[in-house]
Formats: C-alpha cells, sequence, structure tokens
C-alpha cells in the first residue's frame, strides 16, 4: 500500500540513549501485616512486631530520618463472599520504605527486618543520588543517536542534512531500570547483589533539507 505525506517538510528523527553507572542507595519497601481475633490483640501484635522492626533497622546504622511509614492500620478480615464468607479476625497492617547506601549488608538487612516482624518484602529498588544530571547525559547521548539516523537517511537519499527545525522530548523520566541478580529474596547468596541503574531519554528533532 503506498502511502503519501500530505505536507512534506524535511526528516524527522527518534533517537534514544541511556546511561549505566553503578547503584547508590537502595530502597527496601516492607510492611507488618498480621490478623488477630481482636482489635486489640491486633493493635498489640502489630505495635510489638513494629518496635522490634525498629530495633533491627537501628541495629543496622539505619537512622529513623531514612525509614518512612504508615500508622497502623485496622481492617476486618474475610475469606469468600455471600452466605459462604466466613470471619478471620481483624488485620493490622503498616508499611515502610527503608533507605540505605549500604548494599553490601542488604540481603542480611532483610533477614533481620524478617525475623523481626516484617510480613512482606513489598519491593527492591536500587538508585542513585544525582538521576538529573545521569539524565541531562542520557539526553545528549539521545541527541546524537537522532542526528547520526539522520545522516544515513540524508546520505541514502542523496540529499544534504539542514539544521534542526523542531525538537520534541520523548518523556522517559520514569524509564529507570536495574540490571543485577535478582531482587526477591532466596537463593544463593548474592541473589541481591547490586548490579546497575540504567537512565534513559528520548528525542524527536526535526531537520530541514537541501539539495
Amino acid at each position: 500500500m503506498t502511502q503519501t505525506i500530505g505536507e512534506p517538510w524535511g526528516l524527522s528523527v527518534f533517537g534514544a540513549g541511556s546511561v549505566r553507572t553503578a547503584p547508590q542507595l537502595v530502597r527496601v519497601k516492607l510492611a507488618v501485616d498480621m490478623t488477630e481475633p481482636s482489635p486489640e490483640r491486633a493493635f498489640q501484635q502489630a505495635g510489638a512486631a513494629v518496635s522490634r522492626l525498629r530495633e533491627a533497622l537501628r541495629a543496622h546504622g539505619i537512622p529513623d530520618a531514612s525509614v518512612s511509614g504508615s500508622r497502623l492500620r485496622l481492617n476486618s478480615q474475610y475469606d469468600g463472599y455471600g452466605p459462604e464468607q466466613k470471619f478471620l479476625g481483624y488485620r493490622c497492617s503498616a508499611s515502610y520504605s527503608v533507605e540505605t547506601e549500604a548494599l553490601d549488608d542488604l540481603q542480611r538487612l532483610i533477614v533481620d527486618a524478617v525475623d523481626a516482624g516484617a510480613h512482606r518484602i513489598d519491593d527492591v529498588e536500587f538508585d542513585v543520588h544525582d538521576k538529573p544530571a545521569l539524565r541531562d547525559e542520557a539526553r545528549r547521548r539521545a541527541v546524537a543517536a537522532a542526528r547520526r539516523k539522520a545522516e544515513v537517511y540524508t546520505e541514502a537519499a542523496g540529499v544534504r542534512l539542514g539544521p534542526v527545525v523542531h525538537i520534541q522530548d520523548v518523556d522517559a523520566e520514569s524509564t529507570v531500570q536495574y540490571h543485577g541478580h535478582g531482587r526477591a529474596l532466596g537463593g544463593a547468596a548474592g541473589d541481591l547483589a547490586p548490579g546497575s541503574v540504567e537512565v534513559s531519554a528520548g528525542v524527536l528533532l526535526g531537520f530541514s533539507l537541501t539539495h
């Protein structure tokens, strides 16, 4: 099927760039989550687990300022639906995000947090401090990639590449990938060893064409 360009004006190309670097910090998202027969016991047991968890984190040298969390929440817990629904008890939970630069201590930290009363490990996220600087470098690489692509097209088409007449950012702010050995607890030692953090960017460049 033949396609036509309604308003030809030049050349439009997309470029992508990325930067990889070793992670500098890690955020562990965990939760205390338990169900008990009465609200009072649920609060007591969850509160005790939170206290043990705080002490375990302090033992790893993590200050309270590096731990963000929610208040204890209480909900009725049921199993099933309709007439067969069964009351299980009262569920008390609180979630926390723990940030630390001690990457080599990560696996021991998670084990100790679970032993202290963290019933769920929801996420392990590696990151860097100066992400904006890495993003800027990724954008420079994206522009260079777009220009290289444009030069190939114009050379093949027998025309000359003119100046840039349009720049459009392709949102990649949320594109931060981790490349490593795993993100779950268990398996051989080193499963949570830091790999690399990749920050990406994309750009759409429009060039004029000359003969």
